[in-house]
């Protein structure tokens, strides 16, 4: 996500000197300054400082950055001395009271960034996808990215939507969710996942998938003889809307003749950007120009309609796999 002027400015500020740091603000109006002050404060209260982002802001600023600071930033020294020295004693207290409500919202967050991955995937089972969404805006991109993973795909396909399209909500809202999910999460202190049934057979799934076809069918029909169902699932595991950016692309080109344009659009609704980015480096620039005319034509789908479409991409692949045909690089 873009980051706002208001943002750039605060990580700007984070990278100087208390010094250097006042003489830029000094050029601002007292309202700029409670902007950038509560802002350098939020960052601060999410623990998300991007130092690479930081960097990056500051090269923009003035293309010369030291690599590393000789000193760690201490914010509550740097806001204190800042305020104090650039507006008068009363306005400062002011927009201290701002900051520290800004924190005091954001710290709410705190027990849930320090929770383990399978606590929070647990303390999320069932909750409704926007609180899904604003729980995960607040990891970590790892640690979001690891929650993610492993919730059921309804439910990641849903927060991926509302991520994607976020609604406007006040801090309130954002409040009774945090405190929602940390309460979740207080039952589930110190629980581990239980792998579910379909994931074993995931494990097993790539397993076979990895040898030979005159040595895979054989032990496919094995497990058909005892149960047709669990065989099906197990083929159809081996080849999952997650491994596209795995497979050769070649074989990839070949599927995708067949699949329809709206499906294929239909498809990439909320999906991955590097899932996005394979299949489109993958058709013909026409192929390109028309699924670009039926995104621009499209409205927003249901989860469902975005599910079905992906089984359709995922389909020909699955029968090239089947046939022996299907060419993946590694997974």
């Amino acid at each position: 996500m873009a980051l706002s002027g208001k943002q750039k400015a605060a990580m700007l500020l984070m990278s100087l000197d208390t010094l250097t740091a006042i003489e830029l603000l000094k050029g601002l109006d007292v309202d700029e300054i409670q902007e950038i002050a509560i802002e350098i404060a939020k960052i601060d209260a999410s623990e998300q400082r991007d130092v690479k982002e930081q960097a990056k802001v500051a090269r923009e600023f003035c293309n010369t950055l030291q690599e590393e600071q000789s000193q760690k930033f201490n914010v509550k020294a740097f806001l204190n001395e800042m305020l104090v020295n650039v507006l008068d004693k009363e306005k400062a207290e002011q927009i201290q009271s701002q900051v520290k409500k800004a924190t005091e919202q954001k710290d709410l967050f705190l027990d849930i960034r320090q929770a383990s991955t399978d606590e929070l995937v647990l303390a999320l089972d069932g909750e409704h996808p926007q609180t899904i969404a604003v729980v995960l805006s607040e990891l970590p991109p790892k640690k979001s990215q690891e929650v993610l993973s492993l919730l059921n795909e309804e439910a990641r396909l849903k927060a991926v939507c509302k991520m994607t399209n976020p609604e406007q909500m006040g801090s309130g809202v954002r409040q009774r969710m945090a405190s929602t999910i940390t309460k979740r999460l207080q039952s589930f202190k110190g629980e581990t996942l239980v792998e579910r049934p379909e994931q074993t057979l995931r494990k097993l799934a790539l397993v076979l998938s990895g040898l030979e076809k005159d040595i895979r069918d054989p032990m496919l029909d094995e497990i058909g003889k005892n149960d047709e169902e669990t065989a099906a699932m197990v083929k159809r595991l081996m080849i999952t809307w997650e491994d596209i950016t795995s497979v050769a692309d070649r074989s990839l080109q070949e599927a995708l003749r067949s699949v329809d344009s709206g499906k294929l659009a239909l498809s990439l609704y909320g999906a991955d950007e590097d899932i996005v980015q394979k299949i489109r480096s993958n058709i013909s620039d026409r192929a390109v120009s028309m699924l670009d005319e039926e995104i621009s034509l499209m409205q927003e789908p249901l989860e469902k309609e975005v599910l079905n479409a992906r089984e359709e991409v995922v389909r020909p692949l699955r029968e090239a796999n089947e046939e022996g045909k299907l060419r993946v690089t590694g997974r």
